[in-house]
């Protein structure tokens, strides 16, 4: 199999290689600011964008520069340890998880395999970067007690509740409906990135929550082999990994799957303009996955920016507002319930009673509070007798910059 890139050749146990690609330009923000195909990171290696790898995953992690990926999403095999075959009520076969993969001799090999691929997730994430890692009732306590033993600090469990879960035959047990996501940072320290705003746009303005209802991956999303079956048995939905992906990265940013499967992770981070590395040891796989990322098209750059945070915003103080007679010195402004007057000063200061200083802290003053958003706190009066926020006041001289 040809090498897609002669500068970052993979040899040695398991039979690694790089599968062909299309050759692609950056897109989002690294495009503007001009990344090379394979960013070099100061280590004298160079980082296989937009690639998928094939070979053994901790191989391949191993090869991978330090501190060079802003994000990682893995879907590690779940140690089913299933004993003989699933049958329906009417003695068909259940078409479940009995693959070579998935099979382990017992816990200890299985945790000694987890704990080896994600110390290496670990050494290769930003010290900035997150990681999700998701699984079922069988092994994601293991997971969870692995990523705390090797240092990730654990921000959320995401429930993910399937919309059309397959149901328990046997009756024996509650039907399992859900599967469990783990978001990490990569140290208690990180400063992480969560697009907080965006996921609350994407929950028509309220707060995202951590149970997330989305159905099973099935459908033309479904990849099949020549004869109709599905040909990865644990295939995820891309909407889970569009709000994977979005949650806690930005356009032109890496993201890293060491189980790629049929390549879910790597189609929805192209679409999204992320970068991506895709690691899968089973070439089947590699292969069907290559060509669904090639099929895909990226969100055009305009359309690729999403709603920002508060603290992303450009940054403006109200005495800007005063100067320019938005807010003219000797207004008076009040708070939504017309308890608290105050008058404001030409410096931008405000002075209510006894209390003078900053929108914020005569706001906290008023309410004896420790802290207090005066953007939001304060309003003007305008004719009519209307009251506006101060906050508006700012989008318009923001929007005059």
């Amino acid at each position: 199999m040809r090498l897609a890139s002669d500068s970052f050749r993979l040899t040695g146990p398991g039979n690694t290689a790089i599968l062909p690609r299309k050759e692609r330009r950056p897109t989002g923000d690294r495009a503007a600011q001009g990344t090379p195909e394979g960013a070099k990171l100061g280590t004298g290696l160079e980082l296989p964008l937009d690639q998928v790898l094939v070979g053994d995953c901790v191989a391949l992690l191993r090869r991978l520069p330090p501190a060079s990926v802003h994000a990682i999403f893995a879907d590690p095999p779940y140690n089913l340890q299933l004993k003989g075959d699933l049958r329906r009520p009417n003695d068909s076969l259940v078409d479940g998880v009995d693959d070579a993969w998935d099979r382990f001799a017992d816990l200890g090999a299985y945790d000694a395999f987890t704990c080896e691929w994600l110390a290496e997730c670990r050494r290769v994430l930003r010290k900035d970067g997150t990681i999700w890692v998701i699984g079922s009732y069988h092994n994601v306590f293991r997971l969870g007690a692995a990523l705390q033993d090797l240092g990730f600090w654990i921000l959320n469990d995401v429930i993910w509740r399937k919309a059309n879960p397959m149901p328990n035959f046997r009756g024996r047990r509650f039907t399992n409906a859900h599967e469990t996501l783990i978001w990490a940072a990569r140290g208690e320290e990180s400063r992480y990135r969560f697009n907080y705003a965006a996921m609350k746009s994407l929950n028509e303005e309220l707060q995202m929550r951590s149970d997330w209802f989305i159905p099973l991956c099935t459908g033309p999303e479904r990849l099949r082999d020549a004869t109709g079956a599905k040909l990865h048995p644990t295939q995820k939905p891309e909407a889970l990994l569009h709000r994977v992906i979005l949650s806690c990265t930005a356009p032109g940013d890496v993201v890293l799957d060491p189980f790629l499967g049929t390549g879910t992770t790597a189609a929805v981070a192209r679409r999204l303009g992320r970068r991506f590395i895709g690691l899968e040891r089973d070439e089947r796989y590699a292969n069907a996955a290559q060509a669904r990322i090639d099929a895909v098209v990226p969100v055009a750059e305009g359309g690729l920016a999403t709603t920002p945070a508060k603290r992303e915003q450009p940054r403006i103080p109200f005495g800007a507002l005063v100067e320019r007679g938005l807010v003219p010195a000797g207004t008076v402004l009040t708070d939504r319930a017309r308890r608290w007057q105050a008058v404001v000063a030409p410096d931008g200061s405000l002075r209510c009673g006894g209390a003078q200083g900053s929108i914020h802290q005569v706001g906290a003053a008023v309410q004896e509070a420790a802290t207090c958003n005066g953007w939001a706190f304060w309003h003007l009066e305008v004719p009519g007798g209307r009251l506006r926020v101060l906050d508006e006041l700012r989008t318009e001289a923001l929007a005059q910059r």
